[in-house]
């Protein structure tokens, strides 16, 4: 297992670090920090209050040096999202800016979900195997990132993998990558599908969480070139995704080959989607 720990723990208020460090290196997998309450580090199964209380200088100083004080960085945060050194993403909430009926932005953060992004190289040992093109489903929090990033590792050891990484979380600096693999970050994931399509000649594309229409489209217009495909989707089972628009017309043009679907306890089964 492998952690940019050392990049979490620079992030966070000064009187934080050191219990952050020594109650959740091993295996914490969130840090929720709200306005006026104590900070909550989620480990697995269960959680941990810390002492102190979080104020909206602490919530500032995580923001702004997640985002390096980079504005293009924080651009993102409209989206409701940031993604720190390391790979560990940072969910926003609070008051936010509306412009033209969408959010563009927050007028005050109340409070910070930080992810932490943990690499397990093997993990996908099992499903290295599997033919075609593969979309691995699961709720939020189960391994998807994990598991698409493991596999995209094993698959560029023989063939040429372009990993469109929009917020760089999959391949982040200190994580291993695959020996025939390149990595197009902080481009959306529709352009960033069709500009490797054009300049990278890849056997495969590797997209993490599936989510607009515009995604999808980028998605078949590369199957339709003959190109692998590994992504990622919110959803627990096929039946629950087949219901869905946005992944149907995936399901319709059988644009994938294999549906990999993961438990709860970051255990997941295969299944053939064609066939």
């Amino acid at each position: 297992m492998m952690c940019a720990w050392n990049e979490l723990i620079g992030i966070l208020p000064l009187w934080m670090r050191q219990e952050v460090d020594q109650s959740g290196k091993a295996d914490a997998q969130e840090l929720r920090l709200r306005l006026k309450g104590p900070p909550e580090l989620v480990l697995e199964g269960t959680s941990r209050w810390l002492e102190g209380t979080v104020t909206r200088e602490d919530l500032c100083f995580v923001i702004n040096t997640a985002s390096r004080y980079s504005p293009w960085a924080a651009s993102t945060s409209a989206q409701g999202y940031l993604t720190a050194p390391g790979g560990h993403r940072i969910g926003l909430c609070g008051e936010t800016i509306l412009r033209n009926g969408a959010a563009d932005g927050f007028r005050e953060v109340s409070s910070l979900c930080i992810r932490i992004a943990r690499d397990f190289p093997g993990v996908a040992k099992a499903a290295a195997g599997c033919g075609g093109s593969v979309l691995i489903l699961g709720a939020p929090g189960w391994g998807k990132t994990t598991l698409l990033r493991d596999l995209s590792r094993q698959m560029a050891d023989t063939e040429q993998v372009c990993v469109i990484d929009e917020r760089g979380e999959l391949f982040p600096n200190g994580f291993r990558r695959g020996k025939r693999m390149d990595i197009l970050s902080g481009c959306p994931k529709s352009q960033g599908i069709l500009m490797a399509l054009r300049t990278m000649g890849p056997d495969c594309i590797t997209v993490d969480e599936i989510t607009q229409t515009e995604d999808c489209n980028a998605l078949i217009q590369a199957a339709h070139c003959g190109v692998r495909l590994l992504a990622t989707a919110h959803g627990t089972s096929l039946r629950e995704i087949r219901r869905r628009p946005i992944y149907r017309q995936l399901l319709e043009q059988s644009v994938f080959d294999t549906l990999l679907v993961l438990r709860k306890d970051k255990t997941y089964r295969g299944e053939a989607l064609t066939g």
